[in-house]
């Protein structure tokens, strides 16, 4: 039998090694499949933790706000409020002003135009106007003297060739394969964009779910590789001589721009100081300090109800589009962009894969308590996640690990489980066994059941032992015979002596071994007053000298001072005692106790307890505990506690009556599989 179980745990620790490795590889597959998904919602939980700060020492940012069209009037404003907004802003010495706005239309106030307007002017005063400098080019030269960078926008139609227009200076490498690509650009009036110093594209589309996370680094119109706006003005920002792709980095200066396959920057959101962002109204009225534009990158943008372009980021749902390129802008001049290197994802698998390792390990030991280490590893990964984002910039991804270990951890225990249930089917088969071939010698056990139960007491002297304890007792073999036994009698006028025993076993061989126990208790323990563990170890000796190997009982021992209620307990291998109070409530009396009889020669130690008037202590074999329904589910001790929990007040015969048809109600129509025998003593009090 020993080399069976251990064939059959060793089948199960392999089927449960496998169900782990395959959880890891279905975990993995799901991290493969929702792992983006996931990534982007945690990042940005991180995101709206801890933002990045942006004190506006590189940036700034004036709107053309409501205030401005107050101030000026409606948008488009006339090339010459766009020139004195250039000039004011351009007399601090700033390293680069970047117009996220077009000028591709000519203005609406040129000469031209305005003499059409009129025609009552005199032909010779209308040749005077028309001979007037265009406001374009009024702002062209003004541009011309000023770092301007002028955005560009990349379409698919309603543009022009890309191959005709400057780009300065040119990007070299390869940007990656999966870059934004164009077919046409749109453009300033190439008046304007030809003296601009810098040219960039604003394209920019946010991720499938409507959240700008990125910025580009490159465009591809046609074949003309074009800088981002934000990168073009963080070179000029930075003195950079120019761009230059090596793999998925971009080469800017000393810095090295880690981008996705879409040549994209991943940035570190925050949020503009507002000392950085100015109205258009302020520069246009002189409103400004001296020091506000001085050194920096200055970004000019729409941000008046009506006329700004509106976007949603990880920290905002409603931000000005200039305001998240000045962050692009800052991020690249400062690092503040985020990166996730080849080496993050390896780590990301290496942990998964220990992770896999120690559920493995767990269920092919049986060591649970690996599984507390794989979870205090799992938050080990979270906190990592978070301060590695806080603290470098770094993204590193918790949920694959987290996702792949629980998987495995999952298939181990789905199947654990059924392989302990296909085992107690099993158990459960070879009991039905055993009762078949017992019952070919019903007819012969029938007298000896009428005996044994004969052999302990019954009700009537059972109510004459001490009128201050009740006692009611049920016993009923789960064969024509068993091994369960009980019994009680008065050792000192205030002393009742009471037992429960459960022999190993059922049928014939446990009930004479029972009848033995049975005299053995009764004569061992009825002569000593003293001490009642030095009783039953005394009693465990004498047992040990009459049974074979194979024999063996559980017995829980009892001495009641019928005076005060006082209980000295011992307890051999047997189910622990219950009290129910005189409320209703169920309690079990934890108990040390010791091994079973006919085991080992041991120092039983004697343990106390205290009954209350009204109190009944409930004692009960296996057969109670072990009770099985149709679907082979067990009643367990709760179940019994449920069962007491819901009798109310009642004498001891009736509790142990009661209880007992209770346990066989649960069983119905099955067999039962073990004796049950239930003592219950009620004390009255002295």
């Amino acid at each position: 039998m020993t080399g069976s179980a251990s064939k059959s745990d060793r089948r199960a620790r392999r089927l449960a090694g496998w169900a782990v490795l395959l959880g890891g590889i279905l975990g993995g597959l799901l991290s493969l499949a929702f792992g983006e998904i996931l990534r982007r919602g945690l990042f940005d939980e991180w995101q709206r933790t801890a933002p990045r700060a942006i004190a506006g020492e590189r940036v700034a940012v004036v709107l053309i706000d409501s205030l401005s069209l107050d101030a000026v009037g409606p948008w488009p404003w006339p090339r010459y409020y766009i020139a004195r907004l250039t000039e004011e802003i351009a007399k601090q010495r700033p390293k680069a002003i970047g117009y996220d706005v077009l000028f591709a239309e000519p203005d609406a106030l040129n000469p031209q135009n305005f003499a059409g307007l009129y025609p009552e002017l005199d032909a010779e005063t209308a040749a005077r106007v028309r001979a007037l400098p265009t406001m374009d080019s009024v702002l062209a030269d003004v541009f011309g003297s000023a770092p301007v960078v002028l955005a560009r926008v990349g379409t698919d139609h309603d543009g022009v060739d890309p191959a005709g227009l400057l780009v300065d200076p040119p990007i070299r490498g390869e940007p990656p394969a999966d870059v934004l690509r164009t077919q046409q650009v749109v453009a300033s009036l190439p008046e304007i964009d030809g003296v601009a110093l810098g040219h960039a594209l604003v394209n920019g589309p946010p991720d499938d779910d409507g959240i700008v996370r990125h910025v580009p680094l490159t465009i591809l119109a046609g074949e003309q590789a074009m800088p981002g706006f934000a990168v073009e003005l963080a070179r000029l920002g930075l003195g950079a001589e120019d761009l230059a792709w090596r793999g998925r980095t971009l080469a800017l200066g000393d810095r090295a721009l880690e981008a996705d396959g879409a040549g994209r920057l991943r940035l570190r959101m925050g949020r503009m100081a507002s000392a950085a962002v100015f109205s258009a109204a302020e520069v246009l009225g002189g409103r400004l300090p001296r020091d506000a534009f001085a050194g920096k990158v200055v970004l000019i943008g729409l941000g008046a109800e009506g006329t700004a372009d509106i976007v949603a980021t990880p920290l905002e749902t409603e931000i000005f589009g200039v305001l998240v390129q000045a962050q692009a802008v800052d991020a690249i001049m400062a690092g503040g962009w985020l990166s996730r290197p080849a080496w993050v994802r390896w780590i990301e698998w290496a942990a998964a894969l220990a992770l896999v390792i120690l559920v493995v390990f767990a269920g092919g030991t049986r060591r649970y308590w690996l599984l507390a280490v794989a979870v205090g590893m799992v938050a080990a990964l979270w906190l990592g996640s978070f301060f590695a984002f806080d603290l470098a910039n770094l993204l590193f991804d918790p949920i694959r690990p987290t996702l792949i270990g629980l998987a495995a951890a999952l298939t181990m225990g789905v199947t654990l489980y059924l392989i302990a249930r296909a085992d107690r089917a099993r158990l459960a088969a070879a009991l039905v066994d055993q009762r078949v071939a017992a019952a070919e010698q019903e007819g012969e056990l029938r007298a000896a059941r009428r005996i044994q139960l004969g052999m302990v007491p019954g009700p009537e002297r059972l109510a004459r032992l001490d009128p201050r304890a009740e006692i009611g007792a049920v016993l009923r073999p789960a064969k024509s015979v068993g091994g369960d036994f009980y019994d009680a009698l008065m050792i000192a006028p205030d002393r009742l002596l009471f037992v429960i025993g459960d022999v190993t076993g059922k049928g014939v061989p446990a009930a004479l071994y029972m009848a033995l126990s049975k005299a053995l208790s009764k004569s061992v323990l009825s002569r000593h007053s003293g001490d009642l563990g030095v009783a039953v170890a005394a009693l465990n000796r004498d047992l040990m000298a009459e049974a074979d190997d194979e024999m063996g009982v559980t017995m829980l021992v009892g001495v009641l001072d019928c005076a005060s209620g006082a209980l000295a307990l011992v307890n051999a291998g047997h189910e622990n005692p219950l009290v129910v109070g005189g409320a209703g409530d169920v309690e079990s009396l934890p108990l040390r106790g010791g091994p079973p009889f006919c085991v080992i020669d041991f120092p039983y130690p004697e343990e106390r307890a205290q009954l209350t008037p009204g109190d009944t202590l409930v004692l009960i074999t296996d057969g109670a505990t072990e009770a099985q329904d149709a679907s082979q589910a067990l009643l367990g001790l709760d179940g019994v506690i449920a069962a007491l929990r819901g009798q109310g007040a009642m004498p001891a015969t009736t509790r142990a009556a009661d209880l007992a048809d209770r346990i066989r109600a649960f069983e119905g129509e099955t067999e039962p599989s073990d004796d049950l025998t239930i003592v219950a003593l009620h004390y009255r009090g002295g």
